[in-house]
C-alpha cells in the first residue's frame, strides 16, 4: 500500500515522502495514529494545501521535544525485580514500566515513546532510548535491581567502570565492605577527646576548685557575724 507521510518515520521517510508499506502496518499503525495518509490523488492535493501548517507545527513539537530531551538528558531511574543468584528476572521489565518510573521522577513520557531494543530480563544498567519526536531522542539508564540498597552498589561500580552485576553472594560481600567503609570514615570524622582528661594526676580546673570553695568561706562569713 501506497501512503503519504505526514511526519518522519524512522526507517521509513520524511514528511511528504510517498512510499509503500505493508497494508497491516498502515492500517494498524501508521493511519489510526494519523502518521500517514493512502496515497491518492485527493490526499495528494490535500497534503500539498496543507504542507506549510504541517511543517510548522512540526517545528513547533520538535522545538518542545529538544528542551525535553535537554532536561532528561543524564536521567536515570531504578526498578525493582525479583531475580534468582545469576541475576535473570523473573519476567522482564516493560516500556510501561519505565514510562512509569520516569513519570515518578518528574517527567512526563508516554510508554509508546519507550523504544527497548533488546527485552530487559537481567539486573543490571540497561540504556534505553525514548523517541520525544520522530527527530529527536534521549537516552536514559534504567537501573535494574533486586533493592534499593543493589541498586546503589551497581551505579558505584558502573561509575568505576566495573562490571555492575552481581551475585547475591558478591553482593552481600560488596554492601559489607561498604557498611565498613562508612563506619571508618564516621570513627574519623568524630572528635578525639581531650587527652588531658585521662592523664593520670593531672592538675585539677582551677575554676571547678574555686567554685566548690565559695560556698565554704560564705560559711566562714557568716559565722563571724554571728559571733
Amino acid at each position: 500500500m501506497d501512503v503519504i507521510l505526514l511526519e518522519r518515520i524512522e526507517k521509513l521517510g520524511q514528511m511528504g515522502d510517498v512510499v509503500a508499506v505493508k497494508p497491516g502496518f498502515a492500517r494498524n499503525y501508521l493511519l489510526p495514529q494519523k502518521k500517514a495518509l493512502r496515497a491518492t490523488k485527493g490526499n495528494m492535493s490535500l497534503f500539498e494545501t496543507q504542507r506549510a501548517q504541517l511543517e510548522a507545527e512540526n517545528l513547533s513539537r520538535k522545538d518542545e521535544a529538544e528542551s525535553v530531551a535537554g532536561k532528561m538528558e543524564g536521567a536515570a531511574i531504578v526498578v525493582i525485580r525479583q531475580a534468582g543468584d545469576a541475576g535473570h528476572l523473573y519476567g522482564s521489565v516493560s516500556a510501561r514500566d519505565i514510562s512509569e518510573g520516569l513519570t515518578e521522577a518528574g517527567f512526563t513520557v508516554d510508554r509508546r515513546q519507550v523504544t527497548i531494543d533488546r527485552p530487559i530480563k537481567n539486573i543490571g544498567l540497561h540504556d534505553v532510548r525514548l523517541v520525544l519526536h520522530p527527530e529527536v531522542s534521549v537516552t536514559v539508564s534504567v537501573n535494574v535491581a533486586r533493592s534499593q540498597d543493589e541498586a546503589v552498589v551497581q551505579a558505584e561500580r558502573a561509575a568505576r567502570g566495573e562490571d555492575s552485576v552481581l551475585t547475591l553472594s558478591e553482593m552481600a560481600a560488596e554492601q559489607e565492605a561498604m557498611e565498613d567503609k562508612a563506619m571508618e570514615a564516621e570513627n574519623e570524622a568524630a572528635p578525639e577527646p581531650d587527652a588531658a582528661l585521662f592523664e593520670e594526676g593531672a592538675a585539677p580546673d582551677d575554676t571547678q576548685s574555686d567554685a566548690a570553695d565559695a560556698p565554704a568561706a560564705d560559711s566562714d562569713t557568716e559565722q563571724t557575724r554571728t559571733e
